[in-house]
């Protein structure tokens, strides 16, 4: 923009010199009457044609002239339009182009300023995290996501009438109350909640959304705006963990987990440094034979003396974005130890729909076995719905790549999702994996039962393999194998344990030729 104004302003001072030039030469000109001169020797001197080269030279005078003013007008545009485009990155750069709010850097610059100037009174400050917006990206698309967050813009803004509304990144907004009006924040908070829940529809498709706000005020005029973000995060964090669509006010006992939150993401950041995050291995049981034929590799973390429980952990590194190195140290490492188990036993490992939309996951996977030794054909991927739904063409492509090298892929947590089915009839697995919720009451629910052997039989009538999660029972383990299932997997067989004690517990230092029976 300066350097624009400052061409600007050049090009003025330049046209001012020129016409005061101009003028300058027209008046000593006029002053020794100099045309009256020119004619008489023009008409005294006939014989030489000066006539028709005066003639000629004001005809050029007059095109330079109209040449120059063209080109000035053209000059005039291309500063306008550099006016107009920095004005336009000026603009991009404070606000967000898809909701038109304004971003991260605006509010920076916002806070910054107010922790400056002095505060009359405390500000309030509102966290926002939409609810259900990843499943909607995932399930609809970024298109439909994007109308989404469009729409929950617009709403924000019209429940925060008079309040600016700021995208701090993804689904996650900030408002800023400079007003100690608790009451007013509170009511304008929950005409956020009440209107993103009403129901819309996006590219024919029907959308749900709903919100988790935290809320949290300065302690005084002069305490740090930061502080009170930091306080509407953690307030917004525990809103969410309370089953979502509420709005929460911080209170001092949150404090804690802001501050677990905090030191985790340090500790998971120098986990992954240190390769500290190992995997463990839970036995796959062939349920006819009773051999163990597999294992699950399963993430453990110790952090301050204590098991961080997966869940917690995963789901940080998910939003952290270190789930990628995550899932690649722990893939080989769980293949490099598979590689010293016998030839006939195979290694299931859980890709994160986060690792799915890695393009180069593929590339990724063989070079991790070409490193370790594993063969291709004793990797099982396991994948959930919600990975396939981030780019379904992606996921058609990426499967039948992993498959034509050997690898096979199994569907995780198969009948808990919105479109198993649809799954099923476009994507190609090679073992379907029955949710645990589907096992725990089968025997006692009539409802169940007729699930389970629904279940069991769709997946032999497609020629899938079936593995059933979650046994911790012989009456389960009877029932299931007369219903056809063909591996199992659960608490009865043995919990996950560390690469040291696999060999001890199931191989005993056997020859590694033949099948192992389980041994509780």
């Amino acid at each position: 923009m300066l350097a624009s104004t400052l061409f600007g302003k050049r090009a003025r001072i330049e046209a001012a010199v020129l016409f005061s030039l101009c003028f300058g030469v027209w008046a000593v000109l006029a002053y020794f009457d100099l045309f009256e001169l020119v004619m008489k020797f023009v008409v005294a001197h006939d014989n030489y044609q000066l006539d028709e080269v005066v003639l000629a030279l004001v005809f050029v005078g007059l095109g330079s002239l109209m040449f120059s003013v063209l080109r000035s007008v053209e000059l005039y545009g291309v500063i306008q339009a550099r006016l107009t485009a920095e004005q336009d990155l000026d603009w991009l750069a404070l606000h967000d182009p898809l909701t038109r709010l304004g971003n991260r850097h605006q509010l920076e610059k916002v806070v910054e300023a107010a922790n400056r100037a002095p505060r009359k009174e405390p500000c309030i400050v509102h966290s926002i995290d939409l609810d259900g917006f990843k499943r909607v990206n995932d399930m609809l698309g970024h298109d439909v996501g994007d109308l989404a967050l469009f729409e929950a813009a617009r709403r924000l803004a019209q429940a925060y009438a008079g309040l600016p509304v700021y995208r701090a990144g993804g689904d996650e907004f900030i408002i800023l109350q400079f007003s100690g009006d608790e009451g007013a924040g509170q009511a304008m908070a929950q005409a956020a909640l009440d209107g993103l829940r009403q129901p819309l529809t996006l590219m024919d498709s029907p959308v749900e959304l709903g919100a988790s706000i935290g809320i949290a005020a300065t302690g005084d005029e002069r305490q740090d705006l930061r502080i009170a973000m930091q306080h509407a995060d953690a307030a917004m964090y525990v809103a969410k963990r309370g089953g979502r669509n509420q709005l929460v006010r911080f209170e001092d006992s949150m404090n804690y987990a802001l501050r677990r939150r905090i030191s985790m993401e340090h500790g998971l950041r120098q986990a992954l440094r240190d390769g500290s995050i190992t995997p463990f291995y839970q036995p796959l049981i062939d349920l006819k034979s009773g051999d163990v034929n597999g294992f699950e590799a399963l993430a453990r973390w110790w952090w301050k003396g204590e098991e961080v429980p997966p869940a917690e952990f995963v789901t940080l590194a998910e939003e952290t974005g270190l789930i990628v190195e995550l899932g690649e140290q722990l893939l080989h490492k769980a293949c490099a130890q598979a590689a010293t188990w016998p030839a006939y036993i195979t290694l299931a490992f859980n890709i994160s729909p986060v690792q799915f939309r890695d393009p180069a996951l593929g590339l990724r996977i063989l070079q991790v076995l070409g490193e370790t030794g594993l063969p291709a054909e004793r990797l099982e991927i396991e994948i959930t719905e919600t990975a396939l739904m981030i780019d379904p063409q992606q996921a058609e492509d990426m499967l039948a790549a992993l498959q034509s090298a050997g690898i096979r892929v199994a569907l995780d947590d198969f009948g808990t999702g919105f479109s198993s089915l649809s799954q099923l009839s476009r994507f190609r697995f090679d073992k379907i994996k029955i949710d645990r919720s589907f096992v725990v009451n089968f025997e006692s629910d009539e409802k169940q039962a007729k699930i389970m052997r629904a279940l069991l039989g769709l997946g032999h009538g497609l020629g899938l393999s079936t593995t059933a999660e979650g046994i911790e029972s012989e009456s389960q383990l009877k029932a299931l194998t007369q219903l056809g299932c063909d591996v199992g997997q659960g608490y009865l067989f043995g919990r996950a344990l560390p690469a040291s004690a696999v060999d001890s517990v199931f191989f005993d230092g056997r020859s590694h030729q033949g099948p192992t029976r389980a041994r509780q």
